[in-house]
């Protein structure tokens, strides 16, 4: 049998995570921040951030800083 293939609008279980940590927080949060509430490494959940802001389902509007969209708010 073939294996499953994801579909490019599923979410990860790290990208699950990071974007609950951050629906959690009331402030604009850092990676560091975002990775602490989450249980990731700072490098991995940076890696996983650039991916949600390029589908749109978060957002940086202070440098260095993400909150949670709309959007995102629907994935989890």
């Amino acid at each position: 049998m073939p294996c499953r293939r994801k579909k490019s609008e599923d979410l990860d279980e790290i990208q699950i995570k990071i974007l609950k940590a951050l629906s959690n927080m009331k402030e604009p949060a850092g990676c560091g921040e975002i990775a602490k509430a989450a249980g990731f490494s700072t490098p991995k959940v940076t890696g996983k951030l650039r991916g949600l802001k390029s589908r749109g389902l978060v957002d940086n509007p202070v440098k260095g800083k993400y909150i949670i969209t709309e959007e995102g708010k629907k994935k989890i």
